[in-house]
């Protein structure tokens, strides 16, 4: 007797459903757009519909057309038909002894980025937020420049990222007094200026004071040194800039930052010195991660004075943070003072970044992500092992 496939869809079943398409990450523009075409609205009503599902998209972290009250009910049904407001899935979530959140977030099959929620930073919490799937840089202090770039992310994915994490903070509505996130930094997976026109879009959306609502002031992009789009980067975003820099002179940095090679110390601090904006209220972070015997001494110290002379600027000391295999050790903790303070006589606000999430793999030049999850005992070694400890 032959089997029968329940599965299959009967002859007269009609078409197949369409994909709705999501909302969710979309530009004004793009939205405006997508309501003119689906609804054939005119420009001014499709733009006036796009500002209502704006707030409510972006303002209200609506996930459902039914609680658009202002919009008919008839328009709310005919939205539905066509579109949804998705997140992305969160496939982990890790919660560090210090309050940071690790999120591995899957974007397809095989595609993964991680962010990073740290509280009790800027005004009140940062989120870290990828750019691309892996990197290309291949910095030799961190663990992202160990898995090879994938792709670059789309605009509505690095949106993405921010809405799925004020989901889980349950920050909603935006712009409220009390906000846990009022900060955010691409210090990610990926060099955010090889992908820029969708870092761009993303800011775009983030700033908006209609949604979202954080401050271009109050949003950070971190570049290896692509010194041909740090112009481009202040002329169309406005964003604070910070330059993962790490080493002082030219044949260390080639081998700390291998895209040096490209464009040397000297050519990124002429792009630095140019940048659109630039004063003493809107200064560069130059970024310093502290390795042992290699970068940390007193005449490094005072040559990185000699460097950032006459550019606005502070300085973010990093001690290093381990990861299995990794080709450094951190720099001691008396050692790390002894260089901040020559840079603070030297008129520098030179903080000391305090490790955060490093039980969980959340550190500055920690993410990785994997397109097969470890097992979670496999992830605990690892992080045993990097803490100079062994599992029991």
């Amino acid at each position: 007797m032959a089997s029968i496939d329940l599965s299959a869809r009967p002859a007269d079943a009609g078409p197949e459903p369409a994909v709705r398409r999501n909302l969710a990450g979309m530009t004004r523009g793009e939205l405006a757009a997508l309501m003119a075409e689906a609804f054939r609205l005119d420009e001014k009503k499709a733009r006036m519909r796009a500002n209502q599902l704006w707030r409510w998209i972006y303002h209200y972290g609506a996930t459902d057309f039914a609680a658009m009250t202002d919009i008919a009910k008839e328009m709310r049904l005919a939205l539905a038909e066509r579109f949804e407001i998705a997140r992305p899935e969160v496939s982990e979530r890790l919660v560090s002894v210090d309050g940071t959140r690790k999120y591995l977030i899957r974007l397809g099959p095989g595609i993964e980025v991680e962010c990073v929620f740290i509280p009790d930073v800027g005004r009140a919490g940062a989120l870290c937020v990828s750019s691309q799937v892996g990197c290309t840089l291949a910095c030799t202090f961190c663990h992202t420049g160990t898995q090879k770039l994938v792709r670059n992310l789309t605009t509505a994915e690095i949106v993405g990222q921010v809405m799925a994490v004020k989901d889980d903070l349950e920050e909603w509505p935006s712009g409220g007094e009390d906000r846990r996130l009022s900060n955010i930094v691409f210090m990610g997976m990926g060099e955010p200026l090889y992908n820029l026109d969708n870092v761009a879009s993303a800011i775009d959306v983030i700033s908006d004071g209609d949604g979202i609502s954080i401050s271009r002031r109050r949003i950070t992009v971190s570049t290896s040194g692509v010194v041909p789009e740090i112009p481009r980067l202040g002329e169309v975003t406005s964003s604070m800039l910070a330059i993962s820099l790490h080493a002082t002179n030219d044949p260390l940095r080639n081998e700390l930052v291998p895209i040096n090679k490209k464009y040397p110390i000297a050519e990124l601090m002429d792009a630095c010195r140019a940048y659109p904006g630039l004063g003493n209220a809107r200064r560069i972070t130059f970024e310093y991660v502290m390795l042992k015997d290699v970068n940390d001494s007193d005449a490094e110290a005072r040559e990185l004075v000699r460097l950032l002379k006459g550019v606005p600027a502070k300085i973010n000391l990093i001690p290093f943070n381990p990861w299995p295999g990794a080709p450094y050790e951190c720099s001691s903790w008396e050692r790390i003072e002894a260089f901040a303070d020559i840079l603070s006589r030297a008129g520098y606000a030179s903080p000391i970044r305090t490790p955060r999430g490093r039980d969980i793999f959340a550190a500055c030049g920690q993410l990785k992500s994997e397109s097969v999850k470890k097992r979670a005992s496999e992830a605990r070694k690892e992080r045993m092992a990097a803490e100079g400890t062994q599992a029991s």
